[in-house]
């Protein structure tokens, strides 16, 4: 099925099924989004770098807890 058959078929629903289809999209989107977080997070991932960095900062002493009042 191609691309414009698709979209052909789409606004063919009634605004019911459109409204669901889209709830089942986004969700497909947020669990490659969530599965993505988890492969950069996890050892070896692109975000490690980070987390190491704040652990490091943290470690040393260099940080300010968020309900510190800012001055």
């Amino acid at each position: 099925m191609t691309l414009e058959a698709l979209k052909q078929a789409i606004a063919e629903l009634p605004e019911e099924e459109k409204t669901a289809l889209a709830t089942w999209l986004n969700e497909q989107e947020m669990d490659e989004w969530d599965r993505q977080m988890q492969k950069d997070f996890s050892p070896g991932g692109r975000g490690m770098r980070v987390v190491e960095k704040v652990k490091a900062d943290i470690r040393a002493g260099k940080f300010r807890p968020m309900d510190e009042e800012r001055t």
